[in-house]
């Protein structure tokens, strides 16, 4: 039976109460419970393996980029003789990471009908219908974001690969990690990266599955990126050996509906798309494109988490079948659930981002060898939920104190959980393990169901 300290627990920090036995039937209970909740032991890693290696952890150690990958990069900066490099990379890196999406047509015309009622309520502004018109439309360029198209030609491109190389193959990096580690016998044959950029999608599949990777369609509409990519390549040169077999270039994606890939990529290309109507086109075409796995990625900002969200929302309700795969979709990371996402639902909306660590190239300015990439994904799988792990996913930082440890969570009930968790209250095994893991890691537990609730505490009688 749970004890007085442990159910007072469970009322303050669950949101139920289990004094009248009152569980919303909409939600299942929270992902830790004490007395109740238990490591999931059914790979029987607890008898082969220590805590610090259980199933749920993800994080890779700091990545580094191919030796050859950052040789090329240095050698192109080298021979473009480019000048001030190093503040055009500064303001380049800002302006992507403060990027917001761009305004839709339905968005604008709510905003400036919102105006138009602000200024007829004000009996101090009484003006004619065209001066109204011009009021309205000198306020919506004031207040509303001025999204640009970014043109990527020789120059920038060169610029971008100073800027993002390194952190955009280590995000990607962590991406395949979550497939690997969890999925370790699946062998892609064949990979699909829209808006491949300078590649480093292909350098980090490659690393991840290159045994195995046979084909690689780098897909991206600015054709001095393809090539800036293909250079990387062959070592910074136009004529040398790929380091990577089985490379192919294009500046559309292949139009047969009947044409699939094991893994499609997306990654930091669909904040590069200029209206909503194009993100969903885009979003239909890779799912229909896909065999196994659909792996998105974007900056670790409300507005790419935002339309990471969006994106997944579209395949999961989508009622378009391939007609070559009619599987459905299911969210396979991080979210350990197909719910609404509580983090944008909550009344202080937070973007689900995670960290990975990388060595930077050594360029003259990259003063820090260790940096961190913030970013969000979602990667989208083919067939049933039941083929992967419900475990809840650590969304912050883990904070160690003395016998204890904090762990904020994204549970498979679709809520969030600030769970405190010490061995005293939930055994020695999940207490370990909490503590061992990362931001972005799964908690291997067994989520509770309502049976398996401690007995409700009786009740005193009045006045005793």
């Amino acid at each position: 039976m749970a004890t007085a300290r442990a159910v007072r627990l469970l009322q303050s920090s669950s949101r139920w109460r289990l004094g009248r036995r009152e569980v919303p039937q909409s939600r299942a209970l929270a992902a830790l419970v004490p007395g109740v909740s238990q490591v999931d032991n059914s790979s029987d890693f607890l008898g082969k393996r220590p805590h610090r290696r259980h199933p749920g952890i993800l994080q890779l150690p700091c990545v580094e980029l191919p030796q050859a990958l950052a040789a090329a990069a240095q050698l192109l900066l080298l021979q473009s003789a480019m000048p001030n490099v190093e503040k055009q990379v500064q303001a380049l890196t800002n302006y992507l990471w403060s990027r917001h999406l761009p305004v839709g047509p339905e968005e604008l015309q709510r905003r400036a009908v919102y105006l138009e009622e602000k200024f007829l309520e004000n009996p101090d502004l009484s003006q004619s219908e065209e001066k109204l018109r011009e009021t309205v439309l000198r306020a919506l360029r004031k207040t509303t974001y001025h999204w640009q198209e970014l043109s990527y030609n020789e120059k920038l491109s060169l610029v971008y690969m100073a800027a993002r190389l390194d952190g955009g193959f280590a995000a990607v990096s962590r991406a395949f990690r979550e497939i690997q580690a969890r999925v370790p016998e699946f062998q892609p044959q064949t990979l699909l990266d829209f808006g491949s950029g300078t590649g480093s999608v292909t350098w980090a599949a490659h690393s991840t599955w290159g045994q195995s990777l046979r084909e690689y369609m780098c897909v991206d509409s600015s054709a001095a990126m393809l090539d800036l990519a293909e250079k990387l390549l062959k070592g910074g040169s136009e004529s040398g050996e790929p380091y990577v077999p089985g490379v192919f270039f294009r500046q559309f994606l292949p139009v047969s509906p009947k044409v699939q890939f094991d893994v499609v990529v997306s990654a930091f290309s669909l904040s590069e798309l200029p209206s909503k109507a194009d993100r969903t086109e885009v979003i239909h075409t890779l799912w229909r494109k896909t065999s196994h796995f659909l792996v998105l990625v974007e900056n670790g900002t409300k507005a790419g988490h935002s339309l990471l969200m969006d994106a997944r929302d579209l395949v999961l309700k989508g009622k378009e079948k391939s007609p070559s795969d009619p599987r459905p979709g299911f969210v396979f990371a991080p979210c350990p659930h197909e719910l609404p996402c509580p983090q944008l639902t909550a009344s202080k909306p937070l973007a689900c981002s995670f960290s990975q660590a990388y060595h930077s190239i050594p360029f003259s300015w990259n003063k820090k060898n260790l940096k961190e990439e913030k970013f969000s994904m979602v990667i989208l799988a083919r067939g049933s939920p039941e083929e992967a792990n419900r475990w809840p996913r650590i969304t912050q930082p883990v904070l160690k104190r003395p016998r204890h440890v904090h762990c904020h969570l994204c549970c498979p009930d679709g809520h969030m959980q600030h769970a405190v968790i010490t061995a005293h209250r939930h055994g020695r095994d999940l207490y370990r393990c909490a503590r061992v893991s990362s931001w972005g890691d799964l908690l291997p537990v067994i989520t509770p169901s309502e049976s398996e609730l401690p007995p409700s505490p009786a009740k005193d009688p009045p006045g005793s």
